[in-house]
């Protein structure tokens, strides 16, 4: 994989049911959409018929929530070709994932569930991701996932394990700054050593969310609009990784487009003005 594959977006939001209107009817102000893939794996119907009016005017990335990549059950296939069809047809940017396990025993649990955090689930991972890239016959990235507990038998850091299965498996990275925030709290470590830690060839995307406090813990709900905190590690990863595209998630409590859009824009000029600061620095130590 290299990063020069896949083309900077610029600032964009989730694709969602309740906009769908208000998108295919009216030029938006965001550059492109992330789509949900099993939304819209499915023979026909509207939803199909809104991604491809989207997909002409602007470009799309297919994200998934059951690829179950940690698991121990085998890959579903199945779900795979379906996707690869999917693919085909609109022709995303890129299509990523999650970086955990949805299942096992054929159940699907229909949350996001953290590994442990060793060697023998990066060799794992690794493996199934290349064989997902093989029947997909494209790089994917992986995200990284909000958590609520550790696992005793963890060697490695979360971050250290994020690059480990990237650089083994040769895929992308989707950082999603409000999961690193919000997993820093719960557990005790600096949000902002992850960002310095992983590796930044790998970055290709990110994601800003809304979370919930609850005092003792955090929860990614993705309900609210992105705090102070999350936007000032967002700038950070800016200043570190360079010309990423960004994505915008609202999946509860959605509000009207225009404060997707305004999150957007929002994103746009932070980035803007890390960024110069960031080529500010280097033409100072220059």
């Amino acid at each position: 994989m290299n990063r020069s594959q896949f083309r900077f977006l610029g600032f964009g939001v989730g694709l969602r049911r309740p906009h769908y209107t208000r998108v295919i009817d009216n030029h938006s102000a965001v550059d492109w959409f992330e789509v949900v893939s099993e939304n819209f794996m499915v023979t026909g119907g509207r939803p199909l018929q809104v991604l491809e009016r989207v997909r002409a005017r602007c470009p799309i990335v297919l994200h998934g929530v059951s690829m179950s990549l940690g698991s121990v059950d085998p890959l579903n296939q199945e779900y795979l070709w379906r996707l690869r069809d999917l693919a085909r047809r609109f022709e995303p940017a890129w299509i990523s994932d999650h970086l955990c396990w949805t299942g096992v025993g054929g159940k699907n649990l229909h949350d996001l569930l953290p590994l442990p955090y060793t060697q023998e689930a990066v060799t794992w991972v690794a493996r199934r991701i290349r064989q997902v890239q093989e029947t997909l016959e494209r790089p994917i990235l992986i995200e990284n996932v909000s958590s609520y507990l550790t696992f005793v038998h963890s060697t490695l850091s979360e971050w250290d394990f994020l690059g480990a299965v990237a650089d083994e498996a040769d895929c992308g990275i989707l950082l999603d700054i409000n999961n690193i925030y919000v997993s820093a709290f719960n557990h005790g470590f600096a949000p902002e050593r992850y960002i310095e830690s992983v590796p930044a060839e790998r970055v290709v995307q990110y994601h800003l969310a809304g979370h919930s406090d609850y005092g003792s813990h955090l929860l990614d709900t993705h309900d609210r609009p992105v705090c102070a905190k999350v936007w000032s590690l967002y700038e950070q990863a800016v200043r570190r990784f360079g010309d990423v595209s960004t994505s915008v998630e609202w999946d509860d409590n959605i509000p009207e487009f225009a404060t997707l859009e305004a999150t957007a824009g929002e994103a746009r000029a932070r980035y803007e003005s890390a960024a110069q600061s960031a080529g500010d620095a280097r033409c100072h130590r220059v």
